[in-house]
């Protein structure tokens, strides 16, 4: 049985689905040369890049699997999947560390001024009064949109901070964590931080637009590592200018690679970005590329 590998996996990984007697193919393929070539494989694994819409699954006659070797699922037909009778699979823990540590990252990117100072200082200046105005993080609160397997990492750290801790998830009903289960309302209305942790549904919109901005403290500070259109950018830069939020780390856009539309809130000098790296570190595409390996392996074999 062959597997289209269609954005890399990790060498730990392929030996793996190897061993198992399945033949790897680790090829980057077009939209129109994806359906042209899935008919010839049994299992597809994508990253977040390739799209796994009806025409593959349509065109993969032979398709006994579709893999995601990351957590979220909005770039694969999940459904139709389901209605064809191809298991989806996915990693919904392996890079959970790995994102949560960078969702911190950019609260203390912003938070003392780390992305300005480093240009500043390698264009010669000495920025010191400008960036004097720093802010801890210690005491603060955080509050969480969503505290599934990243959500509880992120508030792991948090809480390691001193900082106090509050989340809405409408899918968990208790934590186990010193974490306070509040309505969105209230994590929008109390939170010095907010950091989301949810997937971005098409048919229901961003999470966040002008309606919740307008809910939140002054001088908020927004994190966004989990997908772009979550947050609706043009109301998040005119929440920037506006200075109802006062800084905003994000990994994620609506548009990736980042279009010239973005470079209003890319280039904003108080925000913080990353170019959806939320999963690359060298231990999360570790774990990602075993467990999916293996979760290829077992849905094949059966």
């Amino acid at each position: 049985m062959k597997v289209l590998v269609a954005e890399g996996i990790s060498a730990q990984g392929a030996e793996i689905m190897k061993a198992a007697g399945l033949e790897v193919v680790i090829q980057k393929y077009s939209p129109e040369e994806l359906v042209q070539n899935i008919p010839n494989f049994d299992a597809i694994l994508v990253r977040s890049a390739t799209k796994v819409p009806k025409e593959v699954i349509d065109a993969g006659l032979k398709l006994k699997a579709i893999a995601r070797g990351g957590v979220g699922l909005d770039n694969i037909d999940v459904n139709y999947a389901k209605e064809k009778g191809i298991p989806v699979l996915n990693t919904p823990g392996a890079s959970s560390i790995s994102v949560a540590e960078l969702a911190i990252g950019h609260m203390f990117s912003v938070s003392r001024f780390l992305n300005l100072s480093n240009t500043e200082m390698r264009q010669g200046k000495w920025p010191k009064k400008d960036y004097s105005k720093g802010m801890e993080l210690t005491g603060k609160t955080l509050g969480l949109i969503g505290i599934g397997n990243i959500g509880k990492e992120v508030a792991k750290r948090a809480l390691g901070l001193s900082m106090k801790v509050i989340a809405h998830d409408p899918w968990v009903k208790e934590s186990d964590l010193d974490v306070k289960l509040v309505s969105k309302d209230e994590v929008l209305a109390n939170s010095d931080f907010i950091s989301l942790h949810i997937p971005f549904v098409k048919s229901e919109g961003p999470t966040i637009t002008a309606a919740e901005f307008a809910k939140m403290k002054d001088g908020v500070v927004i994190v966004n590592c989990a997908r772009g259109g979550v947050i609706k950018e043009s109301d998040l830069l005119d929440a920037l200018n506006s200075g109802k939020v006062k800084y905003a780390g994000l990994d994620v856009f609506e548009i990736e690679p980042a279009a010239e539309a973005q470079a209003a809130l890319v280039n904003h000098p108080r925000v913080s970005v990353t170019p959806h790296i939320g999963a690359q570190t060298e231990e999360a595409q570790d774990r990602v590329g075993i467990e999916i390996a293996e979760k290829i392996v077992a849905t094949l074999k059966k």
